[in-house]
């Protein structure tokens, strides 16, 4: 009955990907660019990227504006998309690379020279003559990569690299973007539902939400202001004991483990542990911060940017 009800009636609203949203980026910057399921990241790298043109506003990426110029835009730019691939499907990689080689117009001797050193960075030797079809996630991620800096990018946007990636392959991936970074001073924008790649990665984050930025700064400033508290981690030698110390939480009890969370502001970390040791015998005790995916979801939720 909807449907057909929506053949004669039908209603139409305008949603906004984007509203507003307003950053810069040094060059040599690495920033982490983070939101829930459609919050506007990848409309936004998009947009940086050249696809799509916004209904308004102003971007300039190197002093060009990307949907303008987008010729000239793509030769100075390296984009990796997750779940896309730029490489052809049937052609072995090696191929691949030469052919983006050749529509980037790079000369052939920096061309193997690049090639060559990214090949050792990404260790991707033994992948080379196999289609992009036949290769593991990992491995298609990595040569991904390697084919967005064949033609040396002064900028590189990521969106969601590690998307499905075993640990050695994050690990390797990570390794890659921060000496890209650091020892090639090539500026990065990276998106990821990882937390850990940001706090592996980014010197600066942005959170937006709704298509609005709701935070730009330090990640530790970030966690200092949404949820500032601490973990205490404490295993006794018997069953752990019923505690009630001011400004102290007791987060989870298992046997002899006991998980407490508290304010260092309030309560210092040193203050602390020396007065349950002094009442109990402890075997093991350290503290450590919140979870990184804590810290994001605590400040989705403070800001209603839960997922769309």
């Amino acid at each position: 009955m909807g449907a057909v009800k929506g053949l004669f009636h039908r209603r139409h609203r305008t949603v906004d990907a984007l509203k507003g949203v307003s950053f810069s980026l040094e060059a040599g910057e690495l920033l982490g660019f983070i939101g829930p399921n459609g919050a506007g990241k990848s409309t936004t790298i998009k947009i940086l990227s050249g696809i799509l043109k916004p209904d308004s506003g102003h971007v300039e990426v190197n002093g060009r504006v990307p949907f303008e110029d987008r010729i000239a835009h793509v030769g100075q730019i390296g984009v990796v998309f997750g779940q896309r691939t730029q490489l052809w499907w049937d052609l072995p990689v090696a191929e691949g690379f030469d052919l983006l080689a050749d529509i980037y117009r790079v000369a052939p001797a920096r061309y193997r020279t690049t090639r060559d050193e990214l090949i050792a960075l990404l260790r991707l030797e033994r992948i080379l003559d196999q289609p992009v079809r036949q290769l593991s996630l990992g491995q298609r991620m990595r040569a991904e990569i390697a084919a967005a800096l064949l033609h040396e990018p002064s900028v590189l946007f990521l969106d969601e690299p590690t998307i499905g990636l075993d640990a050695p392959s994050k690990l390797a991936v990570r390794e890659v973007i921060r000496r890209l970074n650091r020892e090639r001073g090539v500026t990065v924008l990276l998106t990821t539902h990882d937390m850990h790649d940001i706090e592996a990665l980014a010197q600066r984050v942005i959170v937006i939400g709704n298509g609005q930025v709701l935070a730009d700064s330090p990640f530790e400033a970030l966690r200092a202001g949404v949820l500032a508290e601490r973990r205490l981690f404490i295993d006794f030698a018997h069953d752990a004991p019923d505690l009630a110390l001011e400004g102290v939480v007791v987060r989870s009890r298992a046997g002899a483990s006991l998980e407490l969370a508290f304010d260092p502001a309030r309560t210092p970390a040193p203050a602390l542990i020396a007065a349950i040791a002094a009442e109990h015998a402890v075997v093991d005790i350290h503290v450590e911060q919140p979870a990184i995916e804590e810290v994001i979801a605590r400040f989705y939720d403070l800001h209603g940017a839960g997922e769309a």
